[in-house]
């Protein structure tokens, strides 16, 4: 397929730049993948649409997903944690406010860790930038790797884990651009970025779709009997950066580092093995099973790397259901939602999610797609 072919307009006003107040609480919109029917109201028992005192149809939110599901159902969730990513400091001598984006740490002993720098033009190998008042959280640059991406090596002489709780505590949430550029990151948005099952530190940005899961909600998934897998896929950058090529097999994805263990592995095979629905929630799982399925359409243990880029047509293999959030135009995550639920059915609903007023972006509303 082509990049155009995912263009659509998304007006200003529906990028979503606060959660709901409630995590569970966002809308809920279900596709249901071999009718092609897109449900979008709450119904009652006999399948009429419930009114409000108005007399309009009062929209499902997210505790109704858990409407479609029943005992032995398995739910594979991304427990990757998020950290203070986004840090500010100033160049040497010439004060200038640069903006560090910590990817990932490279050598432990030497702190040594591969970031983005913007204005990339002013950070040169050699220059030291300063991280707070006291001058104590310094870096030098000592290598180019991209256009915006460096090495720095911190200068900062304690031990690694005080170093890198005080480097964390100079960082802020790590929002995507679309939300930043509009607004300042806060305080709250530490907690709020951040999935309540959230447990291996490793990722840049959120695993989106897991943000609408709260420990209310899970608990009444866990009574009624539905089963918890998790897997560990560290998000990184690669699904927020533009895609230069129009023909989509020419596009390289970032690598992510991921993990799926022997007990993960255990519950989606046995809800496979007897029938059962089977949901990936967000796009991050859906890559990481994707990459670790076996012939056997089963869920393999796997260590390592994934740069597993997921777009129509494609046969997803594992799951049979999947939770989704609205994505920004011509994004891969918009691509790997079409891929699983189909083209020309998703982008209806997307339309139908911009007529309706749906909220997009990592802070949105949600998308539950069946196979029925």
């Amino acid at each position: 397929m082509k990049l155009s072919q995912f263009k659509f307009k998304l007006p200003e006003e529906l990028i979503a730049l606060e959660p709901s107040y409630h995590r569970d609480e966002c809308r809920l919109m279900v596709v249901h993948r071999k009718s092609g029917t897109i449900d979008m109201f709450q119904k009652d028992d006999k399948g009429h649409e419930l009114k409000d005192a108005d007399g309009n149809p009062v929209y499902m939110d997210f505790r109704n997903v858990l409407d479609y599901f029943d005992e032995h159902d398995a739910f594979i969730f991304n427990d990757t944690k998020v950290f203070p990513a986004r840090l500010y400091g100033t160049k040497e001598k010439t004060e200038a406010k640069i903006e560090v984006f910590l990817l990932r740490e490279l050598n432990e002993e030497m702190r040594l860790w591969d970031v983005l720098v913007e204005p990339a033009r002013k950070i040169r190998i050699g220059n030291k930038l300063f991280f707070d008042e006291s001058s104590s959280m310094v870096a030098e640059v000592i290598d180019n790797t991209t256009s915006r991406g460096r090495t720095l090596r911190f200068l900062y002489d304690a031990p690694h884990d005080e170093f890198k709780r005080d480097l964390f505590a100079l960082g802020e949430a790590p929002l995507p651009h679309y939300i930043v550029d509009r607004r300042k990151a806060t305080d709250e948005d530490l907690d709020r970025f951040q999935c309540i099952f959230a447990k291996n530190e490793g990722a840049v940005t959120a695993p989106a779709s897991g943000l609408h899961f709260s420990r209310e909600l899970m608990k009444r998934m866990e009574i009624k009997g539905v089963n918890f897998a998790f897997i560990t896929l560290h998000c990184a950058l690669g699904n927020f950066h533009s895609i230069e090529v129009e023909d989509l097999t020419k596009h390289k994805m970032d690598s992510e580092q991921m993990h799926i263990g022997a007990e993960a592995c255990s519950v989606v095979n046995e809800a496979k093995r007897n029938g059962r629905h089977v949901c990936a929630v967000g796009t991050s799982v859906l890559k990481a099973t994707e990459t670790a399925i076996g012939t056997d359409k089963m869920l393999k243990e796997y260590e390592g790397w994934t740069n597993k880029f997921i777009f129509p047509p494609y046969e997803c293999g594992l799951a049979d259901t999947m939770i989704a959030n609205f994505y920004q135009p011509m994004s891969p995550l918009l691509m790997a939602t079409c891929a699983f639920g189909g083209y020309e059915l998703i982008m209806e609903a997307y339309k139908k999610a911009v007529e309706n007023g749906y909220k997009f972006g990592c802070y949105g509303d949600a998308m539950l797609i069946l196979n029925d």
